[in-house]
């Protein structure tokens, strides 16, 4: 084990402690740092992560550039060393930070991939819910849908967060911070199906507090989920590139080119700003445009 990685240890754990970020989240600042320490150790001189100047993250970065690694990986490392190296300093564990003075790449702004509500009902209807798996799926789909869950949070829903007399799920997001999010009626009737029948007999006589599970007895992961969702979009004769959080973002333009606040599509995706919401309105807006054009005389 390297010096370093037991200071990227006690950083990912302050880290935590001060911002309450996802495990996935400091999995991708570990990774960051650790590739950075990795291509410190072949450099000439073979510095570590406490000896780094700027010109050494300069240097990295343009060789990444080299490789033509995309501006928004990049853009994920700068934060990374950035953070890294501002709690070094402010623990006096280095004399000066060297990330001071990096500027980071320019981002194109991407739009969100999303689906026609056409294509969301023949994801839907993809599953065979005549099986207990196929019961599951289709009641997942409903309801990452009808809720515009991160996949995260579908996958690592428990029984105990979810009500339907009151037709709503409690949600804990990222920094665990809790929503209430309203199912809707054909959401309720999936999931009560799928409680009622599917699970009682995916688990048999074993005890998981999680709502989605498998033939494993266990909870659904995400690379299961994600597997399955590819299959059921090829069935449904979708042809593009498709992932769970494709459906978040139908939910989020379908509720916006209904005539949805923006501010209330804000609070269901559980967005800390309205700010990262707003990337939808440029959908609505395109939506818009095509069907003007489509539609008007002098379109």
């Amino acid at each position: 084990m390297r010096a370093e990685d037991s200071v990227i240890d006690v950083f990912l754990d302050a880290l935590w402690m001060e911002r309450g970020l996802s495990d996935n989240t400091l999995s991708a600042y570990r990774s960051d740092l650790q590739h950075f320490a990795d291509w410190l150790e072949q450099q000439p001189g073979a510095r570590n992560l406490l000896e780094v100047t700027g010109e050494d993250i300069q240097d990295y970065l343009d060789a990444r550039r080299e490789r033509q690694i995309s501006a928004r990986s990049t853009a994920r490392l700068i934060s990374s060393l950035r953070n890294f190296y501002r709690y070094l300093y402010r623990e006096k564990r280095i004399p000066a930070d060297p990330s001071v003075l990096i500027d980071s790449p320019r981002q194109g702004r991407s739009l969100p991939k999303s689906l026609s509500e056409a294509d969301v009902e023949a994801l839907l209807a993809a599953p065979d819910i005549s099986t207990d798996l196929g019961l599951r799926d289709r009641c997942m789909l409903e309801v990452l849908y009808a809720c515009g869950l991160r996949v995260s949070e579908l996958i690592g829903l428990k029984l105990s967060e979810v009500n339907l007399r009151q037709g709503v799920l409690r949600i804990s997001g990222k920094g665990d911070k809790q929503r209430l999010v309203p199912l809707g009626e054909e959401a309720i009737n999936w999931l009560d199906q799928y409680r009622s029948r599917a699970r009682p007999a995916l688990l048999g006589e074993a005890f998981c507090e999680t709502l989605f599970v498998t033939q494993r007895k266990q909870g659904m992961t995400r690379q299961a989920f994600w597997h399955a969702i590819k299959r059921y979009a090829q069935r449904a004769g979708i042809d593009r590139p498709l992932s769970p959080h494709t459906l978040r973002h139908a939910f989020a333009t379908h509720l916006l080119n209904n005539g949805a606040d923006l501010r209330v599509v804000q609070m269901l995706l559980g967005h800390s700003n309205l700010s990262t919401t707003q990337i939808y309105t440029h959908i609505a807006r395109e939506r818009l445009k095509s069907l003007h054009a489509e539609h008007h005389p002098r379109g």
